[in-house]
């Protein structure tokens, strides 16, 4: 049963890579100017002073145009830090200064703040590969975002950030897999 839910990811994954590398330049543009207006709107809506973000690869809906609103707003932006036992440290980046990371993803740099960091922060914001209808979130496969979540006493909403074709019906579960509140795709907030 675990190996076909783990297959059944496996091909979901490549076709969800597939469709972003697909993406044309100015279907990414339209896209990160949705991404932005509303992650900007998310955080004055939950008045949130302070928030987890990822830095995004290439392939991932683009986080910087949001990352530096939320600077110049004076937020507390906290962003991770891969680590070899599969937890995040976090760091407050000034979004100028990446190093690749251990999964090849970009990483601020910065002061090692340690996994519990983020329980001080308002809102998390994270990566997702797709978000189902019931607000379960599947990753990229690293379980990174997986082990935080479910580690946290007390969590503060979370949204996932994924495209519009993204948001499916169904998503296949693990026992580990984390659910959020909520997603933000370029057109539109979803809170569950």
């Amino acid at each position: 049963m675990d190996s076909d839910i783990a297959h059944h990811k496996r091909a979901l994954r490549a076709e969800l890579r597939e469709r972003r590398q697909n993406l044309t330049s100015r279907e990414r543009e339209a896209a990160t100017a949705g991404f932005t207006e509303n992650l900007q709107s998310l955080v004055i809506d939950l008045s949130a002073r302070s928030l987890a973000c990822y830095l995004s690869a290439r392939s991932e809906p683009n986080t910087r145009p949001f990352l530096n609103w939320a600077q110049t707003q004076g937020l507390r932006v906290l962003l991770p830090i891969s680590r070899d036992d599969g937890l995040l440290d976090w760091t407050v980046g000034d979004n100028e200064e990446e190093i690749e990371g251990l999964s090849g993803v970009p990483e601020a740099v910065g002061e090692l703040l340690g996994p519990i960091a983020i329980n001080d922060v308002d809102l998390i914001i994270v990566p997702a590969a797709a978000v189902d209808a019931s607000g379960l979130r599947m990753g990229w496969g690293r379980g990174y975002f997986d082990k935080t979540l479910g580690s946290m006493e007390k969590c503060p909403p979370v949204y996932a950030v994924v495209f519009d074709n993204e948001y499916l019906e169904k998503v296949p579960r693990e026992v580990h897999d984390q659910p959020v509140n909520g997603l933000v795709t370029p057109t539109r907030i979803i809170a569950f």
